[in-house]
């Protein structure tokens, strides 16, 4: 099998939900996107509320929701250590802002979303495990609407844009942006709201 036809079998089955495709992802991305948290983490007080193990889980975490619901079209490896790199800067960046306008408003408790990160790390779980648990899942599929949740499952299957585009009467464009915005959504409900990838 080639480099190619290995890299599209493993994310064909991260979005089936396979726990051991998660689990060889994970491995093989996650000291990357560690290595570049760790050097945005140059800001003291970022540093003392965060870690690059927390950051990466709550990528992770966001990724592979996105991906069982078919928002990424990934062909190579590179678009996906760039995909899951610029996830991990813009998490930071989040929280950055978070922390700065949580500052000026006189907050000194937990930043918005941190108490899920927190529970990732105490839970002693990887990533791919905690996305793998079924609740995660079901919860996401319970906050889209009964079309969005169609248009997440097409895609999941690996249909094509276009062909999508044609059974909703739509472009592949607008319905790319609707499940977007529809995983945005979702994953701000459920605190895993940290980037808008692909």
């Amino acid at each position: 099998m080639s480099e190619e036809q290995a890299f599209h079998d493993l994310i064909r089955r991260v979005r089936a939900g396979d726990q051991q495709a998660a689990t060889e992802l994970v491995r093989q991305y996650e000291p990357e996107i560690r290595r570049v948290i760790r050097i945005r983490l140059t800001d003291p007080r970022l540093g003392r509320d965060l870690d690059s193990m927390d950051v990466c889980q709550s990528v992770m975490a966001n990724f592979f929701v996105r991906a069982a619901a078919g928002q990424f079209e990934l062909d190579r490896p590179d678009q996906l250590l760039r995909l899951l790199v610029t996830m991990a800067r813009n998490r930071l960046l989040d929280q950055a802002r978070r922390m700065r306008t949580g500052r000026r408003g006189g907050q000194h408790g937990p930043m918005a979303g941190e108490e899920v990160l927190s529970g990732v790390a105490a839970s002693g779980q990887t990533p791919s495990q905690i996305v793998a648990e079924k609740e995660l899942m079901q919860a996401v599929r319970g906050q889209l609407t009964e079309e969005e949740r169609h248009l997440a499952e097409q895609r999941a299957q690996g249909r094509d844009w276009a062909e999508i585009a044609k059974e909703f009467g739509s472009t592949p464009e607008a319905l790319r942006k609707k499940l977007s915005r529809a995983l945005d959504r979702v994953t701000k409900q459920l605190g895993l709201d940290s980037v808008a990838g692909g």
